[in-house]
């Protein structure tokens, strides 16, 4: 069994759920408001611990009550949190507002996420030494996510990132990401080109292999996934499910897909079990409530 590690982002998510999201100047009254475990580090280093993969989390959180929490919902979930740091900075939130289709609108508060610097990944290299797999996405500054990937790939080891929130990336931490998995948004912002339709995807998704990276999965909501490198195409169709809540579909996804290739599972099977992974999830409310575990996907049959 690899071993894997997360850096990145943990957050608690204030969710209100609402028939529609008000338009500018406009208030309306919710349904149901919740405080929930969240953080696109936090949900993916959950993800893969449900699924009974070993994995470890790096990130900072604030001194406050939330912190807490959060740290201690992580660890239930089977995620080493021994190396997360305490901040002066308030823990990150993110504000999200889930509308009666299950759309969902964010808004992040990065708060101690920001304190994860170079010096924080230099006094605990050695987890990334002893991993072998890193992964990570964009709610830390990106100057750590390209120190980090620098160290790792200088160590040998797998490093998968999510580029989200998008922002357009250098070269640099490109080649150093053995997998890169964005959304259609994602990957238009990553690529500068339009996203339409599949040819579009595969065109940009090329820009990308041309700057190093080995591989692409590109998720694509309900059409699925597809995974592209320099001379393979293979398309993933999604299951068909009620959805009533996004939120962490492509973190559940990412945890799903990295707990695979831990488990030892090929790209394409991992792949099928992210897509697994995502489909229970949105039929579910909440970020980390809604991942389901080891035994729920191996018994998800699904359409």
């Amino acid at each position: 069994m690899k071993t894997v590690v997360v850096i990145g982002s943990i957050n608690m998510d204030l969710v209100t759920f609402c028939e529609r999201a008000p338009e500018g100047g406009e208030t309306l009254l919710g349904k149901t408001f919740m405080q929930i475990p969240g953080g696109k580090g936090a949900n993916q280093a959950v993800a893969i611990g449900k699924m009974m993969t070993p994995v470890s989390m790096l990130g900072k959180i604030g001194h406050e009550g939330m912190g807490v929490t959060l740290l201690n919902s992580m660890k239930n979930d089977g995620v080493d949190v021994s190396n997360i740091e305490y901040s002066d900075n308030t823990t990150g939130i993110a504000q999200i507002t889930v509308e009666e289709d299950g759309q969902n609108r964010i808004l992040v508060v990065p708060g101690a996420n920001y304190s994860v610097d170079n010096q924080y990944i230099d006094k605990h290299i050695e987890v990334i030494k002893n991993c072998d797999i890193l992964v990570a996405q964009l709610e830390i500054p990106l100057q750590t996510v390209k120190y980090s990937f620098k160290k790792a790939k200088e160590f040998g080891k797998i490093t998968i990132l999510n580029p989200a929130p998008a922002q357009k990336l250098d070269a640099e931490i490109i080649s150093n990401s053995d997998y890169i998995i964005p959304n259609e948004t994602e990957l238009e912002i990553l690529s500068s080109m339009p996203i339409t339709d599949e040819k579009s995807v595969i065109a940009a998704a090329n820009v990308l292999l041309d700057s190093g990276v080995k591989g692409l999965i590109v998720t694509l909501g309900k059409k699925g996934a597809m995974f592209i490198t320099k001379d393979y195409i293979k398309s993933f169709s999604a299951y068909r499910v009620d959805a009533i809540d996004t939120t962490a579909a492509g973190d559940s996804f990412i945890g799903g897909f990295c707990s695979g290739l831990g488990a030892g599972l090929t790209l394409e099977e991992s792949i099928e079990r992210g897509t697994k992974v995502a489909a229970i999830s949105v039929t579910r409310i909440g970020a980390q409530t809604s991942i389901p575990t080891l035994e729920e996907v191996l018994n998800f049959k699904g359409e």
